[in-house]
């Protein structure tokens, strides 16, 4: 049985490329289905074809912590319900969202990996439209859960579940990929102070100035926040 890889091989890059580069086109009708649902989906969006932000947000939610980057807290309501929904706490979801994308709902990674949690192409259904938020969030969303649990609630082990895959939880971090051993860094890090209530994230600020400057300045633009 072939092996269940990750949602996420590695976060986006910000390169420019088109939606659509490295991914896999199923066949033409279920292609037009999903470009009807991109319509429907993102037809009630603003001027750049991004999703109205929620009308309303059930105030029993878990608020999100202050610490994540102007393109991420741009997802903040939106990131509170997928969180109830998938069963999580909003701020290691948006956790995943920071490293990942940096809120680009067209981010793309070189792997393929693609949205919001940059998920890879094998975990979405053939009727899915991979960049709308909503679809992208409950397939990345998942597999985190599922990590989570794997994990046993250890927030750093589901993080590097998430990037190596849920079967690197079982062995010890000097094994793992250098890539998901950094991701686990950032990832804890910045999870701990957001949900410690700290105001600021040293963790992030690092982050920023290693991997992230560029691919949160790519979020903007799509976003159309100013800097």
């Amino acid at each position: 049985m072939p092996k269940r890889l990750p949602p996420s091989e590695q976060a986006a890059e910000p390169d420019g490329n088109g939606c659509l580069t490295g991914f896999m086109l199923p066949p033409l009708a279920a292609l037009c289905v999903s470009l009807f649902l991109a319509f429907l989906l993102f037809g009630s969006g603003d001027a750049n074809g991004l999703p109205a932000p929620l009308a309303r947000i059930d105030a029993s939610l878990p608020p999100l912590s202050s610490v994540f980057t102007p393109e991420v807290q741009y997802w903040s309501d939106e990131i509170r319900a997928w969180s109830a929904a998938a069963g999580l706490d909003p701020n290691l979801a948006a956790t995943v969202m920071q490293i990942e994308s940096c809120g680009d709902p067209q981010a793309l990674s070189s792997a393929g990996a693609m949205g919001l949690f940059q998920v890879m192409p094998y975990h979405f259904a053939v009727d899915d439209f991979p960049y709308n938020p909503a679809t992208n969030a409950q397939r990345g969303l998942d597999y985190l859960r599922r990590s989570f649990e794997a994990a046993g609630g250890d927030a750093r082990l589901a993080l590097a579940g998430y990037n190596g895959g849920i079967g690197v939880i079982a062995y010890a971090e000097l094994t793992w990929p250098l890539q998901t051993q950094r991701y686990a860094y950032w990832g804890s890090g910045i999870y701990n102070e957001a949900s410690s209530g700290a105001g600021e994230s040293a963790r992030l600020q690092e982050w920023l100035q290693a991997a992230g400057v560029s691919l949160c300045a790519q979020a903007r633009d799509r976003l159309g926040i100013s800097p």
